[in-house]
């Protein structure tokens, strides 16, 4: 009798929403000191949107935008572009994969100011892009000031990204920041201070940008290429290629297959001895 082969699915990871639900219940019942916290910010919500924005407004509410407007503004954002939201959750993902700090979701959605400064973005992203520049500037300064991120309302940032420690972090007005990047501290976007228009940094999907890695002017860096920490990087980087030192030289191609996740900040041994 002929065999029936078992059929095994690929293992599906669990929604977001309900493993952050779920760590926060189990956290409000052992620390019931933060048990309020914990229900006000997560469990009494019935969708990641609303948990986001009330958070959003609860670290960014202040004498002159109301935590409550604050929210308002946020919840406006979300329902007119759900897109925002599924990024968030990709970016909620990206931390807990690629930080190995990271216990689960309720710890960078509480704690993580580089998390809350790219949803904060987010939210002056569309209101940048809807005619509201006012009120953008002032959520990019409300950022700045709470978070040390300081992020353009017109720069575009993809999906799954994930800012490390964030203090620090300088993103120009038409930067480009591609899906599933990473970036730790200190790292800038910068213009050279020679050009107008358009005249900063798109990095490529995948790229993994080192602590205090400074990419400026209107240059791209290639999907999965690497930018080594402390680097000053003036043209070019081609995909797959690592960038280092002062100014930057290609160190590697191909540099590992997918830097920004495996969060791999090692080089080679051997430098190539041209610049890019």
């Amino acid at each position: 009798m002929a065999k029936h082969l078992e059929v095994v699915e690929p293992a599906v990871a669990p929604p977001v929403w309900a493993s952050l639900r779920n760590e926060a219940e189990r956290a409000s019942r052992e620390e019931p000191a933060l048990a309020s916290l914990l229900n006000s910010v997560i469990l009494s919500h019935d969708r990641l949107a609303d948990a986001l924005s009330y958070q959003i407004a609860r670290k960014l509410g202040d004498q002159e935008l109301r935590a409550m407007s604050a929210r308002e503004f946020a919840d406006e954002a979300f329902e007119a572009d759900p897109a925002i939201i599924v990024a968030a959750e990709a970016d909620l993902r990206a931390v807990f994969e690629r930080d190995p700090a990271c216990k689960g979701y309720v710890q960078p959605f509480l704690f993580f100011k580089g998390f809350m400064a790219l949803q904060t973005h987010r939210v002056s992203h569309w209101m940048w892009t809807h005619g509201r520049d006012t009120l953008a500037f002032y959520l990019q300064s409300r950022m700045s000031e709470v978070f040390q991120v300081d992020i353009h309302p017109n720069a575009k940032v993809g999906a799954g990204v994930f800012i490390d420690h964030g203090t620090g972090i300088v993103i120009g007005e038409t930067a480009v920041v591609g899906d599933d990047v990473s970036m730790l501290h200190g790292v800038t976007l910068g213009g050279t201070g020679a050009e107008r228009g358009d005249r900063h940094p798109k990095i490529g999907k995948g790229v993994l940008l080192g602590a205090g890695a400074k990419v400026l002017g209107n240059i791209s860096v290639g999907d999965y290429a690497k930018v080594a920490s402390g680097s000053v990087v003036l043209k070019p980087v081609p995909a797959h290629c690592t960038a280092a030192g002062v100014p930057a030289r290609l160190v590697n191609c191909p540099t590992c297959e997918e830097p920004a996740r495996t969060m791999d900040h090692t080089l080679a041994e051997m430098v190539y001895d041209y610049t890019i």
